[in-house]
């Protein structure tokens, strides 16, 4: 690799135009930290659920004589399963981002592996995002 001298200003205007292109590490490390948060939560939620599906299982009558109570041991249940559904759904979104995520991270290493050894037989650069 050559070093040449370049006034400060191109080498401003270089950067610059490089941070509105490309997305930073330190951003990749935040939306990794924000999908790490996202995942304990679900895992939180997951227990929490799991808690109540068990305590349900446990504590399920026979069968509920009044029409009242069966229509409010309706209503836990489809608030149960609702909550079993948005958790599934919104974990499936926190996977499919990581997966993004660590896409991203992959193009990123790829493109500092080519900074660092050189353009490979195409030699073009990708941009990371």
């Amino acid at each position: 690799m050559m070093r040449v001298p370049v006034p400060a200003r191109l080498r401003k205007t270089v950067r610059t135009w490089f941070d509105s292109r490309y997305i930073s590490i330190a951003d990749h490390r935040q939306d990794i930290r924000d999908a790490l948060w996202e995942v304990q939560t679900l895992r939180r939620e997951m227990a929490t659920l799991q808690g109540e599906v068990e305590r349900l299982r446990k504590g399920r009558p026979a069968a509920p004589d009044k029409p009242a109570d069966r229509a409010a041991e309706k209503a836990r249940l489809d608030d149960t399963h609702r909550l079993a559904q948005e958790t599934a759904k919104a974990l499936d979104g926190v996977l499919q981002n990581e997966v993004l995520v660590w896409q991203a991270i992959d193009d990123l290493r790829a493109d500092v592996r080519k900074q660092e050894h050189g353009p490979g037989p195409a030699g073009e650069q990708q941009p990371c995002a």
